[in-house]
């Protein structure tokens, strides 16, 4: 009977073929019947050795299939087939491992065809995918291409099996361009070292800041020194756990958006530094008691954010993309992931209330508001992935604010 356009040679006796499976469709493996309905014990000791070689010998004869029974056949032991009442033959997975899909790439706009891949393997990944379009477009490197499965859906993850979509033999994807991208280890430490440059040019007053009287001056509060080392800290501990702590799940980001991150920090950073670094600048209203409980505060929400970012990195081994539910360890800091998702989010704004309680200063309020508006926009996004993602997922947690928000 020919299978897979190739004609297979005649069953010997004992062995029964689901006639009915195959001609309706479905691969279904070949059956052979139990040791014991063979007559003569054909199957047991040298007899059944040599009548395997033989039948095997014949199926080799018929080429690639034959050759798939045969290895089938002897990875079952030496002496046959296996114990079982049948030994089973999977036609269907050597007609899936050889064949081959297409793949089709659309814009996502206009529906123009940009590319055509053929002879794709059913286990290539989208990262895979991207490598071959970017063959065809090379404007179009891999970190700058979103395919997506609808023109309007979310982007396909890398490691994406082609096979495990919901798509044909021929699959449509959809292409967008992300535009020029950056790297986030980039990105992170242009935000950082600027904020740390600019404010250390207000602290020491350079020329044409305050005017020649003020040059190079210091002022004469406390608070003011204080404050400054804050800021600095701050921004070096931000600097030093981009390089060393943090592994991000993206390698890149858009280009355009390291200029508004930048106007973010810098401004604020300028803005802030400029009037508390001011020669008019007059110390906190409750003076140094005020600053002793802000200092505190500070310090602890720092000591907090390095913790849960060290967490959060044993969490994600080196280059991989895992995620895991983030659960409280040893250290105390970590204690918050009972009741929040993203306590570091949570640390970083109890720093910067610290920082605006010690200088009692309007722009450091104001950059304060703003980083827990946009924080928590933030922790309400992986909150939801977190509840998406994992059944199992802590019901308490809320996502920036215990039991609030």
């Amino acid at each position: 009977m020919p299978v897979l356009g190739i004609s297979l040679p005649p069953v010997p006796l004992g062995v029964r073929v689901h006639s009915k499976a195959l001609q309706s469709g479905q691969l279904s493996p070949w059956r052979a019947a139990p040791r014991s309905r063979l007559p003569g014990g054909l199957w047991r000791g040298s007899w059944g050795a040599l009548w395997s070689s033989f039948i095997f010998s014949r199926a080799v004869a018929v080429g690639p299939l034959g050759l798939h029974l045969h290895r089938s056949w002897r990875s079952q032991g030496r002496h046959g087939l296996p114990s079982s009442t049948a030994a089973e033959f999977d036609l269907a997975g050597l007609a899936q491992s050889t064949s081959r899909g297409e793949v089709e790439i659309l814009d996502a706009k206009t529906r123009e065809k940009l590319c055509f891949l053929d002879k794709v393997e059913p286990q290539a990944t989208i990262a895979e995918i991207k490598n071959l379009f970017t063959k065809t477009h090379p404007q179009w490197y891999p970190a700058r291409q979103s395919l997506r499965l609808d023109p309007k859906g979310k982007s396909l993850k890398d490691e994406d099996i082609l096979q495990k979509l919901p798509v044909g033999t021929t699959a449509t994807l959809y292409f967008r361009d992300l535009g020029a991208q950056i790297s986030w280890v980039t990105v992170f430490l242009t935000e950082y070292a600027g904020p740390l440059f600019i404010y250390l040019l207000f602290y020491f007053r350079v020329p044409f800041i305050y005017g020649h009287k003020y040059d190079f001056t210091s002022s004469r509060h406390t608070v003011v020194h204080l404050a400054c080392i804050c800021h600095s800290f701050h921004y070096i501990k931000r600097l030093l756990e981009t390089l060393f702590v943090h592994r991000f799940s993206h390698g890149t980001m858009p280009l355009r958006n390291i200029f508004k991150n930048c106007t973010y920090y810098w401004g604020f950073a300028a803005w802030m530094a400029y009037y508390i670094n001011h020669p008019l600048y007059t110390p906190p209203t409750y003076g140094a008691q005020q600053v002793k409980l802000a200092l505190a505060i500070f310090v602890i929400c720092q000591l907090g954010n390095f913790s849960i970012h060290m967490a959060l990195r044993d969490l994600r081994p080196a280059g991989s993309k895992t995620r895991k539910i983030p659960y409280p360890t040893k250290n105390p800091f970590t204690w918050l992931f009972l009741l929040v998702s993203c306590p570091n989010y949570t640390y970083e704004v109890g720093s910067w209330i610290g920082f605006a309680i010690m200088t009692q200063c309007v722009p450091v309020a104001l950059f304060s508001l703003v980083g827990f508006t946009q924080m928590t926009i933030w922790a309400k996004g992986k909150h939801r992935s977190y509840l998406k993602e994992f059944r199992d997922y802590p019901p308490l947690r809320m996502p920036i604010i215990p039991f609030l928000l």
